[in-house]
């Protein structure tokens, strides 16, 4: 679990490395910049475990192919922006986050399973003819 303190980082982080992919080096990504969907602190705040999200960007392993070989650039860029903030500029580590893909994935396989309904008329359980017979507490109970 993280601190508050973790979670806060975090935040600040995902939103400058926003900022650094769409205005301060967007010549490095033809196209769209790849989206950040998690970003995970170490609880000594000196790794970033970036999550991208390839959804727009096109091709996920080249994109992070792209992203993991101008890490020296991307951290720079951060660097500027957050060094008035921070102590520490975190080593950046990047990762392709493939939830998007396993949600459709998930979703494929629910939609070919075959689930019969049943129907409000039909009794979920056959009765038994000589089943016994359930006494009535009450006058007005009906069966």
């Amino acid at each position: 679990m993280e601190s508050k303190r973790q979670q806060k980082f975090a935040s600040l982080l995902q939103q400058d490395l926003a900022a650094v992919f769409q205005r301060d080096l967007p010549h490095l990504f033809p196209g769209l910049p790849p989206g950040i969907s998690t970003v995970r602190i170490s609880p000594d705040l000196g790794v970033a475990r970036i999550y991208l999200s390839a959804l727009l960007a096109g091709s996920g392993e080249g994109l992070l192919a792209n992203v993991q070989d101008n890490s020296k650039a991307i951290r720079h860029a951060l660097a500027k922006r957050i060094h008035k903030q921070v102590r520490i500029i975190p080593e950046l580590v990047f990762f392709l986050d493939d939830s998007a893909q396993y949600a459709a994935h998930m979703d494929a396989v629910l939609g070919t399973l075959h689930i019969p309904a049943e129907t409000p008329d039909a009794p979920a359980e056959p009765e038994a003819q000589d089943a016994p017979q359930r006494p009535k507490l009450f006058a007005d109970e009906d069966e």
